[in-house]
């Protein structure tokens, strides 16, 4: 496969590929919203004691994809507004919290295949799946036209699928058989890097013998891990039907659900970044208070901790008590609260810059301390054509930008603003200090928005248009 665009961001703090077990909290702080989930349906009442794969709340936009209890212990809801809190945490043995009479219709409506499609979504392992062109959790019920597994992670700080794979290699594989079992005809695209190492070696031979995996290689450059750039790639239109998606941790979740009919209740995330004293992975399940994570891992007195990648994660504010069902790692970067004196004549030794204007350019590849600072105000749009060229989709953004500008909205969905893939690299090239990925991210909602008063504006008038000449014909 030929790709285009993207962009290795070398940075400081990438986590070991070694997993760390974090000892059991005796209180768990669950976030009712990820980035993906409402869980807006709550299920439990306050007081009520609750064990290990108990559903306390439901996403009803989402197919009804429940937020599961990882412990036993006791329901809080009124501590902390849009969490629910377990306190008394106990490691008991957990079980499946399934409707038997859902089950029974499901077996009669849609036979063996429905009823492990309802158990993935009841044991919590159908949150791992995406819609690879939309991001969005697929419907359970449906029919893909393939789905793509994807062993790769090339945003800096994420969960890695070395380290999820660990000992448990029989379990993906496993998990694989599980999955094909869910289709028909339809291929399974297995990612793998476009590496050699003993260990990519031991997983392209274990898979070797499965016919119905087609195997693709990709380089190891961001983004070309992103779900929507490897199924347009493939050549899976969107409009074929939808593409499922699922990375290492997904696979495994699979093989848990279907092989020992038990909830997915632990999640294996990356904790690095600068601020870190020893970049790594560890084993929580959602919930696990944050603190407990600062205190252990963090050791700048000052520093900001993001939920997510450095490119596309979100900042975990003060009031942010646990992980949330979905977090894949957390970055963790020193807070620049001091300007930097004459910061504007320094010669940029120990930074990089795509655009290779710093003298770090007459170096050779190192790995750059990242901090918070901005390094300069922002600015108009220059355009540089960094942006541009970056790009993994082959959209030009620093275009788009100068058309949300001036509010032409027609122009911007012209220039397939829709191609984003959100990977953050137009941010961080942009000489200017220009949010580029946040304005496409809201062009995509906005150009949704006008879509669909458009559509329902149509519907309007041909009920009116049918209403009338029915009133004629009377």
């Amino acid at each position: 496969m030929k790709f285009r665009g993207g962009y290795n961001v070398l940075l400081q703090g990438k986590p070991e590929g070694v997993v760390k077990p974090m000892p059991e909290p005796d209180k768990l702080y669950l976030p009712l919203r990820s980035e993906r989930f409402m869980f807006g349906e709550l299920l439990v009442k306050d007081g009520q004691d609750v064990q290990g794969g108990d559903a306390l709340a439901r996403d009803v936009n989402n197919h009804g994809v429940p937020l599961l209890a990882p412990r036993t212990g006791r329901v809080r809801l009124d501590e902390k507004e849009n969490y629910i809190i377990l306190e008394d945490v106990a490691k008991l043995e957990e079980h499946a919290d399934m409707d038997k009479e859902e089950l029974s219709h499901i077996e009669r409506e849609m036979g063996a295949a429905g009823i492990k499609r309802y158990r993935l979504l009841s044991l919590g392992a159908w949150q791992f799946f995406y819609d690879a062109h939309t991001g969005e959790l697929p419907d359970p019920l449906g029919t893909p036209q393939a789905i793509i597994v994807s062993t790769v992670s090339l945003e800096p700080f994420l969960s890695r699928g070395d380290a999820q794979l660990h000992n448990r290699l029989s379990n993906f594989t496993r998990g694989l058989e599980h999955l094909q079992s869910l289709l028909e005809y339809q291929p399974i695209y297995l990612i793998m890097p476009d590496i050699k190492s003993e260990f990519a070696s031991l997983i392209r031979n274990h898979i070797r013998g499965y016919a119905w995996v087609k195997m693709l290689e990709v380089p190891l450059t961001y983004p070309y891990d992103s779900f929507a750039i490897l199924a347009r790639k493939i050549g899976l239109n969107r409009d074929k039907g939808p593409v499922w998606a699922v990375r290492t941790e997904g696979v495994l979740a699979i093989d848990r659900a279907l092989t020992l009919s038990k909830p997915c209740m632990v999640r294996i995330i990356s904790i690095g970044g600068a601020g870190i004293n020893s970049p790594t992975h560890i084993k929580v399940m959602p919930g696990y208070p944050l603190k407990h994570i600062r205190d252990q891992y963090v050791f700048e007195p000052a520093a900001r901790m993001i939920n997510g990648g450095i490119l596309t994660g979100q900042m975990l504010g003060e009031e942010t008590l646990g992980i949330d069902t979905e977090c894949r790692g957390i970055t963790v970067l020193p807070e620049l609260r001091e300007r930097e004196f004459l910061g504007f004549a320094r010669p940029g030794w120990s930074r990089s810059c795509y655009a290779a204007c710093y003298l770090s350019a007459l170096r050779k590849k190192f790995l750059e301390r990242f901090n918070t600072g901005m390094r300069g105000e922002g600015r108009p749009c220059i355009s540089c054509n960094f942006c541009e060229d970056i790009c993994p989709a082959g959209i030009t953004p620093h275009l788009i930008h100068k058309y949300l500008y001036r509010d032409l909205v027609e122009e911007a969905e012209q220039a397939r603003t829709d191609l984003c893939v959100e990977c953050g690299l137009c941010s961080y090239v942009c000489p200017s200090k220009i949010d580029l990925r946040q304005q496409l991210i809201d062009a995509k909602k906005l150009i949704e928005q006008e879509k669909e008063e458009i559509r329902k504006e149509k519907m309007r008038q041909e009920e009116l248009a049918r209403k009338a000449a029915e009133e004629k014909n009377e």
